[in-house]
């Protein structure tokens, strides 16, 4: 069960990365985000 669990919040944290970087940084500063700080969002995202 934890193994899933973990594996599940990697796969958001993955998707969460890759869909912000994705963004321009106009799109990010819209969303009140710079880009050093993607990463750090999308562990708080899981």
């Amino acid at each position: 069960m934890n193994l899933i669990r973990s594996y599940r919040n990697w796969r958001v944290y993955r998707d969460t990365v890759t869909e912000l970087g994705r963004l321009s940084n106009r799109q990010l500063h819209d969303l009140g985000i710079v880009r050093d700080e993607i990463k750090m969002v999308a562990r708080k995202a899981t």
